[in-house]
């Protein structure tokens, strides 16, 4: 694995930002901009999705040269990178990933990654449900917003 902060990608220079989440805000509206209208840059990823049980796998085959925002993740979770090279941005900074690595995600995660070759990741989530859309619902705030109101309350919970 190579740790070096090698991503490729630049926000527009009239975007100013304050902190990490920030700069993936802003990536996140900067790729939604240069898409939009253009189907020949837009791309629709269909995960596999992989049920054990108590446990939830989504598979993602990201094709190289492909930039990608994900979503909040609400709990911490697995993450294996079977195969490729992918930077990574997150609040904690920008990371390169060659495979194979496996990990652990933090609660609050959101992602910008750019797969330098083609690469496929796949996450674990641990759930009884089988249903995509109540998986999606446990497992994904949102808005930032959405997630530091659970945080809050988890952290009001764990004090009684």
């Amino acid at each position: 694995m190579d740790s070096s902060p090698q991503f490729p990608l630049v926000l527009p220079p009239n975007v100013v930002v304050k902190s990490p989440r920030e700069t993936i805000i802003a990536f996140q509206v900067a790729l939604q901009e240069l898409v939009a209208g253009d189907p020949l840059h837009q791309l629709e990823l269909e995960p596999s999705h992989h049920f054990a049980p108590g446990a939830y796998a989504r598979e993602l085959f990201i094709p190289a040269d492909t930039c990608i925002v994900g979503k909040i993740h609400k709990h911490a979770h697995v993450n294996v990178v079977s195969q490729g090279d992918i930077s990574v941005l997150t609040e904690e900074g920008v990371r390169r990933i060659q495979a194979p690595l496996t990990f652990i995600s933090l609660p609050g995660t959101k992602r910008v990654v750019y797969a330098h070759t083609d690469t496929v990741w796949t996450t674990v989530h641990v759930t009884e449900e089988t249903d995509l859309d109540k998986i999606e619902e446990y497992v994904i705030a949102k808005t930032y917003d959405d997630y530091d109101k659970l945080k809050a309350a988890l952290l009001l919970e764990e004090a009684k």
